[in-house]
């Protein structure tokens, strides 16, 4: 068998269905598209007369398909595998797995290339298109080799890393917020060392190429980057002796230490301490100490038995009667009041999503101060605020940490309904007198409070930067209220994908992977554009194909499985929308592109908030009296 039945079974399975093959053909063309798209650009604004000029397009197109390949990977890599992991624990299924005769490099490896399934497929996939672009002239093989090879090594990087930490924590928020994090903190250090904050040179190499050899993003823009006949700066690892080859090689030994911890400790860690059975201690001080229970009994539809007052431990008083409440508890003084929504109660004044949500905000916190400090120039030359401040450099310390806002405030929406479905606790709530305005708020509202860090921060370098006056007062009100928008629409994301999908793995997938792809695809349209910004009449003809593709895509993931009118008009909108605010802030025009933004993405929200509410027991399942 291969790694072990886990991996076989996955091997074995997966092929079945139509979704692999279509995934695939998909993924490619999306990159070729890209190609195209970049060629109609080229042609548009310039005539290619000679093969100088079509090899410099090879070189141009090849180092755009191969970040863009990275980041497809590595993304999915970690998150997947993480919410892979994650989902088998909620479910109790990894207890199970531990139970039988598997041992723990069958267990940790198998789930591990089981989840990485896809992403290894995609990749493959990708190396037909990449070669094809050697017959253009500008790239060689050995940079093909190069991409393909910083490509798999950082992916199975990020994919051990997200496996090792599902398998270390319990839940499933502080699994893909503690990855995400550390991907972040990844590329951050890489443009630390290429800033020079660990001096401008060490152990005779420059911090410029220690940070190709660090940092996956400068790694793949190396590898894509032709070879010449010079001499290799790490002569002792021979022909891995360039920055992208010590990249590959610190990463796999990386990926195989991940790898060797969680195969050691994976019977450590888990069953987790909930599954675990107390001591007799313990289940003397907890039988002493009964948790407060509140008991609704309307009307006489509760009547508790005469010798129930008789029959209660001692402390605990028993009452009944009509129309009011029935309360069960150790010490009555000691009651805590529950709001009118219990959902909301829940998800603020306890630990729902765990205590280690605390060291997240806390490198949060840390991420924010480091990006606030290159944004204020803070950071490396004394000329470096001023340079960056002429570049434009503050908004590219400030959007890092607003994307991975975005990223973690999703993230916390979508398993906020799916760690309630896998654990049960969803057909309890489904049983309840609650009504779908008080979950479905209940659950926003718990989002945005938990994760008010990564809200409020953002904003407070913002207003920072407007405070020293590098920002304007009006640009920061549109900084503002668009970030504010993009984060209700990320939250309201999350509800919705956890809502239709039964399946946490798909809905996780969907959900981040949907905001993983639009933010994917500003970033590729401003580096075309910044590319080719010659002529930019003609940039919308090309990119007409991929506002159709993005908007097929956003209302398959969105609508296909709850049809909206509503939903089908803003998957119809928003892509097109991106685009006209794209442009319009390359242009300069940030007023249009701020109105156009906050109305169709605030719409977008709408439009799932809505039928969220409307059609809660359709989408759940639940039964109301009146459908009885």
């Amino acid at each position: 068998m291969l790694v072990g039945p886990v991996f076989t079974r996955e091997v074995t399975t997966t092929p079945r269905g139509w979704r692999l093959y279509f995934s695939r053909a998909l993924y490619v063309a999306a990159l070729f598209g890209l190609v195209l798209t970049a060629w109609l650009i080229l042609i548009g604004s310039q005539p290619v007369r000679s093969l100088d000029d079509l090899a410099r397009f090879g070189a141009v197109a090849f180092a755009l398909v191969a970040p863009v390949q990275l980041a497809v990977a590595i993304g999915f890599s970690a998150l997947l595998t993480a919410a892979a992991v994650a989902q088998e624990k909620d479910r109790k299924t990894l207890d199970l797995l531990l139970m039988t005769n598997l041992n723990n490099p069958e267990l940790v490896l198998g789930k591990l290339l089981a989840s990485m399934l896809q992403v290894i497929v995609f990749v493959i996939a990708g190396i037909p298109l990449l070669m094809l672009m050697v017959l253009l002239g500008g790239v060689s093989y050995a940079q093909v080799a190069r991409v393909v090879g910083v490509t798999a090594c950082a992916a199975i990087a990020a994919g051990s890393l997200g496996s090792t930490i599902a398998l270390w924590r319990e839940k499933t928020f502080q699994t893909l917020a503690a990855t995400a994090l550390a991907i972040v903190v990844w590329l951050m250090v890489g443009e630390a060392v290429a800033a020079g904050l660990f001096g401008a040179e060490f152990a005779g190499r420059s911090a410029e190429l220690w940070a190709d050899a660090v940092s996956p993003l400068r790694a793949i823009l190396a590898a894509a980057e032709p070879a010449f006949d010079a001499k290799s700066p790490w002569p002792a690892l021979g022909a891995l002796g360039t920055a992208p080859g010590v990249f590959m090689v610190w990463s796999a030994g990386f990926a195989l230490l991940l790898n060797l911890i969680s195969v050691a400790r994976v019977r450590v860690w888990n069953p987790s301490r909930e599954a675990r059975p107390a001591s007799p201690d313990q289940q003397e001080h907890s039988a002493g100490h009964q948790a407060p229970r509140v008991l609704r009994a309307p009307g006489a539809a509760v009547v508790a038995p005469e010798d129930s007052a008789a029959a209660a431990p001692a402390g605990v008083t028993v009452g009944v009667a009509r129309g009011q409440e029935l309360h069960v508890h150790a010490d009555p003084a000691k009651t805590r009041e529950v709001w009118d929504n219990p959902i909301l109660w829940r998800e603020i004044c306890t630990w729902a999503y765990g205590k280690k949500i605390i060291f997240i905000r806390v490198v949060y916190l840390a991420i924010a101060l480091a990006c606030g400090a290159a944004a204020l120039g803070w950071l490396g030359q004394p000329q470096s605020r001023s340079a960056a401040l002429d570049a434009g450099g503050y908004v590219e310390a400030l959007v890092p940490l607003g994307v991975l806002g975005l990223v973690l405030v999703n993230a916390l929406a979508v398993t906020s309904l799916t760690n309630e479905r896998d654990s049960r606790a969803l057909d309890l709530l489904l049983v309840t007198d609650l009504s779908p305005k008080e979950i479905i708020f209940g659950k926003l509202g718990g989002v945005f409070f938990n994760s008010k860090e990564m809200i409020l921060l953002p904003l407070g370098v913002g207003a920072a930067l407007w405070y020293r006056g590098d920002l304007s007062g009006e640009n920061f009100l549109f900084l503002a209220v668009g970030l504010l928008t993009l984060t209700a629409f990320a939250a309201m994301l999350g509800i919705h994908s956890g809502m239709i999908y039964a399946n946490s793995r798909s809905a996780v997938a969907v959900s981040l992977g949907t905001v993983l792809f639009l933010l994917l695809g500003i970033a590729v349209c401003m580096r075309i554009m910044l590319a080719f910004q010659a002529n930019f009449q003609n940039q919308f003809h090309a990119f007409a194909a991929f506002i159709l593709g993005g908007a097929v895509g956003l209302y398959c993931a969105l609508g296909a499985r709850r049809e909206s009118p509503a939903i089908a008009w803003a998957s119809g909108l928003a892509p097109l929308a991106t685009f006209y605010s794209i442009t319009s802030v390359l242009k300069g025009n940030f007023g249009a592109a701020f109105l156009v933004t906050v109305g169709v993405y605030g719409f977008a929200t709408a439009a799932m908030l809505v039928p969220a509410i409307a059609e809660f027991d359709v989408t759940t399942g639940r039964t109301t009296a009146q459908d009885l």
